[in-house]
């Protein structure tokens, strides 16, 4: 079993977006399921630096419409980005350096974030792009 599943209540009614969010979605499974089978750390690894590149082009795709939108809540959304790639980045370096074992606690996070990010600011956005016309 997954430990994130897509629902239609994470859809934010930009089908680029929610794309986007099932990719997301679909690499932590991938992460997930390699450390349950005892993956080789060149193979978490790489899921882990798939993850942080996918992670940042969603966020920089996201911010671009924001942007030429001109989004009001497009500072307090690019700092919860931020704070989220950093700690991305952090994981992956003390995972590269033997510092930390992807566990359970790890991809609860990284779930927990995701979900929460979707749910609460990035379901923000839908009325306002709704309201612009993207679909």
């Amino acid at each position: 079993m997954a430990l994130f599943e897509w629902k239609s209540e994470f859809s934010v009614s930009v089908t680029k977006f929610d794309d986007h969010h099932k990719k997301l979605i679909n690499l932590i499974n991938e992460l997930h399921e390699a450390m349950l089978k005892g993956k080789q750390h060149s193979v978490i690894g790489k899921i882990l630096n798939a993850l942080a590149d996918y992670t940042k082009y969603h966020f920089a795709e996201e911010e671009k419409l924001m942007v030429a939108y001109k989004y009001p809540g497009l500072v307090e959304h690019r700092a919860q980005h931020d704070a989220f790639v950093e700690k991305v980045a952090d994981c992956i370096k003390k995972y590269e350096e033997g510092k930390l074992a992807i566990s359970l606690e790890v991809m609860n996070f990284l779930r927990d974030w995701l979900k929460g990010h979707i749910l609460s600011t990035d379901k923000k956005y839908t009325a306002f792009f709704a309201a612009n016309k993207v679909a």
